[in-house]
């Protein structure tokens, strides 16, 4: 039977199910509640699983914030809209009545992009660019949660001592810098108020603030991924998200990346599964979890 997998994004929610082929069907998405009352949170996810009864054998959960022992918090408030300690297994237990196994969203979409790339790699790390920014790494064909689920949260690593503060509560993050939210920030004049989707088209149109925008999240994220090779020597960085997918980024990154020395240089590549990954990362995840059960 299909999997039903959840994915809890700070703009989105989305929800599909997914066979033993890892396709797709009945996919929906409803948009992340703005009130950081539980009660929102667990309206829009009753909202979002009523049409799947019957349909699953269990839920698999792909979410931002951290994950530990069922409690989702967010670590940069902002993304979940200041939603803290929410019992998410529980929750969706409830509202299913099926096992729920849940990880990180980058987490869950790293492990995804592993089950295309095994055959070339054993350690790999992907990136999302999107709201926020969050990682997944796979060191020798596993995945890497460690002891709070904390592991991967590499946008909030630091990318300027001397940049604007994050919502995580220090200073300079990479996720201040490069990520979509932070680059709707940091807009000004005839950009201030446009979303990082209008700023990506701005500087495709040419606007000067616009495409100076783009290069500093670029930038961020190519100093990052320097520091992921110099930590762990990785062999492939995958790079997903909204922004991260967005036309002409990763060409950026990878343009800034060359111009660093060769120590340093490693493939990066489009997520294969694009902005379904942490979808079928999840269902991936719970499906053998819950064939040893």
């Amino acid at each position: 039977m299909n999997i039903l997998a959840i994915d809890i994004g700070g703009t989105k929610l989305a929800a599909a199910l997914i066979n033993a082929d890892q396709q797709i069907s009945q996919r929906q998405e409803i948009s992340t509640p703005a009130s950081s009352s539980p009660q929102a949170l667990t309206t829009a996810l009753t909202q979002l699983v009523s049409h799947y009864q019957g349909q699953a054998r269990c839920v698999a959960v792909a979410s931002t914030g951290i994950i530990d022992n069922g409690i989702l918090t967010a670590l940069n408030p902002d993304n979940l809209g200041g939603l803290n300690q929410f019992p998410l297994q529980n929750t969706l237990e409830n509202l299913t009545k099926l096992p729920c196994y849940l990880l990180n969203d980058a987490q869950a979409a790293a492990w995804a992009e592993y089950s295309q790339l095994a055959e070339q790699f054993r350690h790999i790390v992907f990136i999302t660019v999107s709201t926020g920014i969050g990682g997944g790494i796979i060191i020798n064909g596993k995945l890497l949660t460690g002891p709070h689920a904390f592991a991967g949260h590499i946008g909030h690593s630091l990318a300027d001592p001397n940049g604007p503060r994050c919502g995580c509560g220090r200073t300079g993050c990479v996720e201040a810098i490069a990520s979509g939210r932070a680059i709707a920030a940091a807009a000004q004049l005839e950009l201030q108020g446009k979303n990082a989707r209008q700023i990506f088209a701005e500087a495709q149109n040419g606007n000067p603030q616009a495409q100076q925008l783009v290069e500093n999240s670029a930038q961020s994220i190519c100093q990052l991924i320097a520091n992921l090779k110099a930590l762990l020597d990785t062999e492939c960085i995958v790079l997903g998200g909204s922004v991260g997918l967005a036309s002409g980024y990763l060409q950026q990154v990878k343009q800034q990346l060359s111009l660093l020395p060769t120590p340093f240089h490693v493939p990066i590549v489009a997520a294969h599964y694009q902005h379904d990954a942490g979808l079928i990362g999840a269902a991936l995840f719970a499906a053998q979890a819950h064939s040893v059960q």
